[in-house]
């Protein structure tokens, strides 16, 4: 099992590995990002090197795949996995093989049950896909277009994936259960005001109202220093009727 969701390892028989090599690691992620896809020699070196490469930066990639083919091999993977196809490689992922894809998989299981009203199994099913995370993603190899781009992709989703799971919670009634979690997501994104609405809701639906009310002026407070902005519509309507009690 290849683990893109924190940092980048091989998982193989409760065996973890890693790479050292900064560079044969970004290649790695690239080749997983781009799993079952060609990526380019241009893609590669731009990914490597940036836009001012070495003169004889096409011969070092050669190198470095090399080095990751050895890796592969000595690591109970096969090697032959990864192939030389015009006008750059391939790296061959089933779909059992990356966490990644289990993740986007129950992400759309939780989606398609969410939508038709089945909260426990759409709870079920984004909290399966949330345990997969096992830290920062790709921490080491990001610089480059294609990491970076895919790092800020994945946060998009694992924000939509907090959120869902929440709103399938408070429609099972587990506000109080939510409320440490909301707090910690609070913390981690300071300027998404989804989550200080959840948070407010949760408090308030536990009969915590003056505490909804103080999680309103931190939201405030952080939004208007940071942004120079009011918190949006969605929190400030939420704010009122806590207000009135409604």
């Amino acid at each position: 099992m290849f683990q893109l969701l924190g940092p980048l390892r091989i998982i193989e028989n409760e065996r973890v590995a890693s790479i050292n090599a900064r560079k044969v690691a970004t290649l790695l992620a690239v080749f997983l990002i781009k799993a079952n896809e060609v990526v380019s020699t241009e893609q590669l070196v731009a990914e490597l090197w940036g836009y001012s490469p070495p003169r004889r930066a096409v011969a070092g990639l050669h190198v470095y795949v090399s080095q990751l083919r050895k890796f592969l091999a000595a690591n109970g993977r096969d090697c032959s996995d990864l192939v030389t196809c015009s006008p750059g490689y391939l790296m061959r992922v089933g779909p059992d093989e990356l966490d990644l894809l289990e993740f986007l998989r129950l992400l759309d299981e939780g989606r398609a049950a969410f939508r038709v009203g089945d909260y426990e199994s759409a709870s079920t099913s984004l909290t399966g896909g949330l345990e997969l995370w096992r830290g920062r993603v790709l921490e080491d190899q990001r610089g480059g277009e294609i990491v970076d781009g895919f790092v800020a992709w994945l946060d998009e989703l694992r924000l939509e994936c907090y959120e869902n799971l929440v709103e399938c919670d408070f429609r099972l009634g587990r506000h109080r259960d939510l409320v440490g979690l909301l707090r910690n997501l609070v913390a981690e994104y300071p300027l998404h005001e989804v989550f200080y609405r959840q948070l407010m809701l949760a408090l308030h639906r536990s009969g915590r109202r003056a505490a909804a009310l103080q999680v309103y002026q931190r939201a405030r407070h952080t939004i208007v220093a940071e942004l120079g902005l009011e918190p949006g519509r969605a929190v400030r309507e939420l704010h009122q009727a806590i207000l009135v009690d409604d």
